[in-house]
């Protein structure tokens, strides 16, 4: 039986204070939830409504009412099925070595694009992903959407980007800044291990990570558009350091 103060606390995994203060989130959708349990990821329970239960099968399943479900999901609608998943572990913050590529996100606030950039990661094989401290919490019910179930294979760390940044310099990584001033990223040779710094939605890199000195970098125009939006920026950055690592 699932009480309603059970139910309470899984509403405030809605909000970031919630998730954190329990340790654990929402991954919602019978799409997402089927990733999950394919991933091997931990979960510590699973709610659906009778109907969604018929394709679920684990030893924490609960089915509640589907006005029960509406109310815990965060879904405009369709939330029939709801796992509540322990919080990852935060990347680790070592080095890049070898031919490890990392991307670094500063100041990230829409979580829909978050989601994405995991997502994107996860396509060419980044394996860890660090966050500015500003940036958007990667458990966040949108970002965890937008994700796809990338957030099962990607590692995530918050943290302050500025020493990080200057210690890998120091350990031999080549950190480049997405950057409309930067060279074009066609006429440079990237080199690994790699960090790719890309800014925010809004402001771009902030001032402080601009005063590392790294290599910036820009996806040359050939048209009249005015920018790029960031996960289409990292996906074109992305491209290249695939194909000259390729080639």
């Amino acid at each position: 039986m699932t009480t309603q103060a059970e139910l309470k606390r899984l509403r405030a995994l809605h909000q970031r204070r919630g998730r954190e203060e329990q340790g654990r989130y929402l991954v919602q959708g019978p799409k997402l939830v089927h990733e999950l349990l394919a991933s091997g990821t931990p979960v510590q329970a699973i709610y659906a409504t009778r109907e969604a239960a018929r394709n679920v099968h684990h030893p924490a399943l609960h089915v509640l009412a589907d006005h029960e479900l509406e109310r815990m999901g965060t879904l405009e609608s369709g939330n029939t099925l709801v796992a509540v998943v322990p919080a990852p572990e935060p990347a680790p913050l070592y080095s890049p070595a070898g031919n490890e590529l990392v991307l670094v996100l500063d100041g990230i606030s829409d979580p829909g694009n978050l989601g994405t950039l995991l997502r994107l990661a996860d396509w060419f094989g980044v394996h860890r992903v660090i966050t500015s401290a500003s940036s958007v919490d990667a458990l966040n019910p949108k970002c965890v959407q937008a994700t796809m179930g990338s957030l099962f294979r990607v590692q995530v760390a918050h943290c302050e980007l500025v020493p990080l940044l200057l210690q890998w310099q120091q350990d031999g990584t080549a950190v480049h800044l997405a950057s409309m001033e930067g060279a074009s990223v066609f006429d440079l040779q990237l080199k690994r291990p790699a960090a790719l710094v890309l800014g925010s939605e809004s402001h771009g890199i902030s001032a402080e990570v601009r005063k590392v000195p790294a290599q910036a970098v820009a996806i040359p125009r050939f048209g009249s558009g005015e920018s790029l939006n960031v996960a289409t920026a990292a996906a074109a950055l992305c491209m290249e350091f695939a194909r000259q690592y390729r080639g």
